[in-house]
């Protein structure tokens, strides 16, 4: 099996290479993708990393709180979209 981790407030400079490397450390990290913006291809500082279920829970209590190029790793299991509340759209009024 396999789990999705979270991992924000990342560097904008850091690259899915220094990631996979990271979370390496702590298991089989099967693929890396940090989200940039659609408009400015810019990174927004956050990604994530699917690993093997043995190493995603050893690299969440290891990473989460440590710091990375001058910022403090969030990192947590990932959640479905669905799960994670409204959307942008769904919390506007009526269009006016």
């Amino acid at each position: 099996m396999e789990k999705e981790i979270y991992v924000g407030n990342l560097p904008f400079n850091a690259t899915e290479a220094e990631v996979r490397e990271l979370f390496a450390q702590h298991g089989n990290v099967l693929s890396v993708k940090l989200v940039t913006d659609r408009e400015t291809g810019r990174p927004r500082g956050f990604g994530f990393v699917k690993m093997d279920d043995s190493g995603s829970a050893a690299a969440i209590a290891a990473l989460n709180g440590k710091d990375f190029g001058g910022r403090t790793l969030r990192v947590n299991e990932a959640k479905a979209r669905e799960d994670r509340g409204e959307s942008r759209g769904e919390r506007r009024g009526p269009a006016m």
